[in-house]
């Protein structure tokens, strides 16, 4: 079998496990397995053995199924994506929609903080994503934007997606105003800006805004 750059993604070759007696396990549920890991103790506790001890099975088992960790993090990248469904109904202004599913593909990155890391990763591209991808194009069907735009429009989507899902996280750790007193003072005009009382925050409505701009200024310019 083909290797490193060589080798097709895990979605477009054999599946092994389904050859021979009757499988223990599938790809789902060791995906599965990986993604509590994850969810837990971030990608570094993502490993064959850490994954098979979960399942209760042996690490050389689960070769039967995936070839290495690399394949381990396109099945976790993948299977979250499921989450998005059932995709929204159209709405009758095509933005309304694509702004419903940029937010919950925020939702997904607060769900699990480690898809960040992987979403370079075009290996990770499976049959879920390329669903999500098809939903978000019959949305933007009414549009008269060529492919390309398109295409680059749902990228900064789902860039915006993950960078406000950082920054939730960010907030919950504290940001800024989290510095020991005094840290700040040679930069006084980010100190000053600390110091102003801060209107109470609006999850949806910087990101919702973001969202509608730059759908817009690729999309209908």
């Amino acid at each position: 079998m083909a290797r490193g750059k060589d080798r097709p993604p895990i979605w477009w070759r054999p599946d092994h496990g389904s050859r021979g007696p009757e499988p223990a396990l599938d790809r789902q549920t060791i995906a599965a397995a990986a993604v509590g890991l994850a969810d837990t103790g971030g990608l570094e506790a993502v490993s064959m053995r850490a994954v098979a001890g979960c399942l209760g099975t042996s690490a050389s088992a689960l070769y039967r199924y995936v070839d290495d960790r690399s394949d381990l993090l396109d099945l976790m990248s993948d299977h979250v994506v499921a989450e998005l469904r059932p995709y929204p109904a159209a709405a009758e202004v095509w933005l309304t929609t694509m702004v419903t599913l940029a937010g919950a593909q925020r939702s997904l990155y607060e769900r699990h903080p480690w898809l960040v890391g992987l979403s370079y990763r075009s290996s990770s591209i499976g049959p879920e994503s390329l669903a999500y991808f098809d939903a978000c194009l019959s949305v933007l069907a009414p549009t008269r934007a060529p492919a390309r735009a398109k295409f680059e429009a749902i990228a900064m989507m789902t860039g915006l997606a993950a960078l406000f899902a950082q920054r939730s996280q960010s907030e919950e750790r504290g940001g800024v105003s989290a510095f020991p007193p005094g840290v700040l003072k040679s930069f006084p005009h980010l100190a000053d800006a600390v110091a102003q009382p801060m209107a109470p925050l609006v999850r949806d409505d910087l990101f919702d805004r973001a969202v509608q701009s730059v759908l817009l200024g690729l999309l209908e310019t």
